[in-house]
C-alpha cells in the first residue's frame, strides 16, 4: 500500500524554511551592497543598509524555527504510530527486532 503522505504536500515548518531562506538572501545581498563601498573606497550607504544586512540572522533563526518544528511533528508523528513503516522495537512474543 501506498503512504498517504504526497511527495508535494508541504510538512510543517517547510513554509518558514523557505521563507527564512529568502529572507536570508536578501540579507546576504544587502550585506555585499553594504560592504563593497568600504573596499572600494567610496562613500558608504546609509544607515539603514546596514539594517537590512541584520536580515540574514533573522532568515536564518526563521529557518531554524522551521527546521525545529518540522522535527518536532515528525516526532509527534512517530509517536502516535502513524508513521510509515514504524517499528516498536519489540516482537509480540518479548523478543527484540533485529
Amino acid at each position: 500500500m501506498r503512504d498517504k503522505t504526497q511527495a508535494n504536500s508541504a510538512a510543517p515548518g517547510d513554509g518558514l524554511v523557505r521563507a527564512g531562506a529568502i529572507v536570508f538572501i536578501v540579507g546576504a545581498v544587502a550585506t555585499l551592497v553594504t560592504v563593497a563601498p568600504l573596499f572600494l573606497g567610496t562613500t558608504p550607504f546609509p544607515t539603514y543598509m546596514f539594517v537590512l544586512s541584520m536580515l540574514m540572522g533573522v532568515g536564518f533563526l526563521m529557518a531554524g524555527a522551521g527546521v525545529l518544528r518540522s522535527a518536532a511533528a515528525g516526532r509527534r508523528t512517530a509517536r502516535t504510530g502513524q508513521g510509515a513503516g514504524q517499528r516498536t522495537g519489540r516482537l509480540s512474543e518479548g523478543q527484540p527486532v533485529r
